[in-house]
């Protein structure tokens, strides 16, 4: 379980985050919205941990992320919005790599790198160089290293940019197949897209959490009316 509690963050004397609190259980889909310049992407890269809040907890499994650092990435899949590739490794080398890299035994690697690529659906580009995959097939490698450790906490930064349709209905049912076994917590503006997959979504104003709603029993036109009324500030 991902808890935040309290985050406060500022650029100099702008003040980006004041008293940021929600929590993430796992099965969870928690979605982040609001306006341009919000500060959305400035609270995924605290939870994170490659930024560090002026003030405040944040505890993934009870525990201090930002005193436990190591230990809580080795249980972080993070998907920024621009993913950083090594464009000149092959998808399979560069997913073997990447689970060197976060410490994964030798003889659980190839299990995993197996099971990213079935559910990513890239199996048929596995041998291929990064450099050469359209935009949307690198999007889903990034995705593969983000699930690759079957990670507790799983952040993807406005996942749906630069996808077309038939990719962002496949990206929903990878994020859907993973909060099995993670907290997940996403950031987009797709708000339909986000609406058939989110379990709930904050409202980032004012650099505060201004609504939390739940779909739950919600069609989507109800669920973008809410955000929008939300975002706008009438109380419904």
């Amino acid at each position: 379980m991902l808890e935040v509690c309290n985050i406060a963050f500022s650029y100099g004397a702008k003040e980006v985050l004041k008293d940021v609190t929600f929590a993430a259980k796992p099965g969870e889909i928690v979605c982040i919205v609001g306006n341009n310049g919000v500060g959305k992407t400035t609270l995924l890269k605290i939870l994170a941990t490659i930024t560090a809040p002026d003030s405040g907890v944040i505890r993934a499994e009870g525990q201090d992320i930002f005193k436990y650092p190591l230990k809580y990435r080795r249980n972080l899949g993070y998907l920024q919005e621009s993913p950083a590739l090594y464009e000149d490794m092959t998808v399979k080398s560069y997913l073997k790599y990447r689970a060197m890299l976060k410490g994964e035994p030798e003889k659980r690697i190839r299990r995993r790198i197996q099971e990213a690529l079935n559910t990513c659906k890239i199996q048929e580009v596995m041998h291929q160089t990064i450099g050469k995959l359209s935009f949307g097939l690198k999007k889903r490698v990034a995705l593969a290293d983000a699930i690759l450790l079957r990670p507790r906490t799983i952040l993807l930064d406005d996942v749906f940019a630069g996808l077309d349709r038939t990719m962002r209905f496949d990206a929903k049912e990878i994020i859907k197949s993973v909060s099995a076994f993670s907290s997940v917590v996403l950031t987009g503006h797709e708000m339909t897209d986000l609406a058939k997959l989110a379990t709930r979504f904050l409202v980032l104003s004012d650099g505060r959490i201004s609504a939390s709603i739940s779909t739950e029993s919600l069609n989507e036109i109800e669920i973008v009316s809410r955000i929008d009324n939300a975002l706008k500030g009438v109380v419904s």
